[in-house]
């Protein structure tokens, strides 16, 4: 049976766009339900990978609520978050507010949130020491576009850095963990969301996703060096990485 929030295509972008306007007010609270709070800990470890200098300017594409965001700016990175959905920017602009209050004013630097396409950035080549994406590749009509985008607009020596769901090598680990996508994650959805369609679509979408290994292939193809592929959970999630050749 088909997602009510997937479609090939053209009409892909337009679909996942309702997803997220859906859920963006639960996002956060759903993401710690559905990874038991392990999705902090994953891109904490994005920030490490990241290797924060003085100086450096990031860009997260597929920013969401600025999880990764907020976690760059803390690290000193100069650092612009950038989605395509207006209610989710709205949720990490609120988030930003509250850095900048008078009773409460965050000694590091705040994220820019913008609104734009992964896909068709307008920032000119070579701009970002860091670039990163955290659960969005998988999300875009292209992911391929993606990290062409990701490549195009880093500079050289930049990292780049992709954290999403993976598909695990073992077969019995991954027929466990499609069944937690499959029957737990909808449930809370539906539970919390009132939509489990919002929340089917994470492995209705992984379906269509071919995962850590062709995205390091990508990333090979693109020229970057030390590529790596570090598994989670047995590579139930992944982070990608990998750096722009001087």
């Amino acid at each position: 049976m088909s997602n009510a929030y997937y479609a090939p295509g053209d009409q892909r972008a337009a679909k996942v766009n309702d997803l997220f306007a859906r859920i963006a007010r639960r996002y956060d609270f759903i993401n710690d339900l559905q990874s038991f709070g392990l999705h902090r800990l994953w891109k904490r470890r994005v920030v490490e990978l990241a290797q924060i200098k003085p100086g450096s300017r990031a860009l997260d594409l597929c920013c969401g609520t600025g999880d990764i965001s907020f976690a760059l700016a803390r690290g000193g990175a100069t650092t612009t978050g950038l989605d395509f959905s207006a209610q989710m920017l709205e949720v990490a602009a609120n988030r930003s507010g509250k850095l900048k209050t008078p009773t409460f004013n965050s000694p590091h630097p705040v994220p820019t949130f913008i609104q734009g396409d992964a896909q068709e950035l307008t920032f000119s080549e070579n701009s970002f020491d860091i670039v990163t994406v955290g659960y969005g590749l998988r999300n875009l009509t292209s992911w391929e576009r993606g990290l062409d985008e990701m490549w195009r607009v880093a500079r050289p020596g930049a990292r780049l850095i992709v954290l999403d769901f993976g598909k695990p090598a073992n077969v019995l680990w991954r027929s466990l963990y499609f069944t937690h996508l499959k029957m737990s994650v909808p449930l809370m959805g539906w539970l919390f969301c009132g939509d489990a369609s919002a929340y089917a679509y994470i492995l209705e979408s992984l379906k269509h996703y071919p995962a850590q290994l062709a995205v390091a292939d990508k990333m090979r193809a693109l020229k970057l060096k030390n590529v790596r592929v570090v598994n989670l959970l047995g590579g139930a999630m992944a982070i990608n990485y990998g750096e722009k050749s001087e």
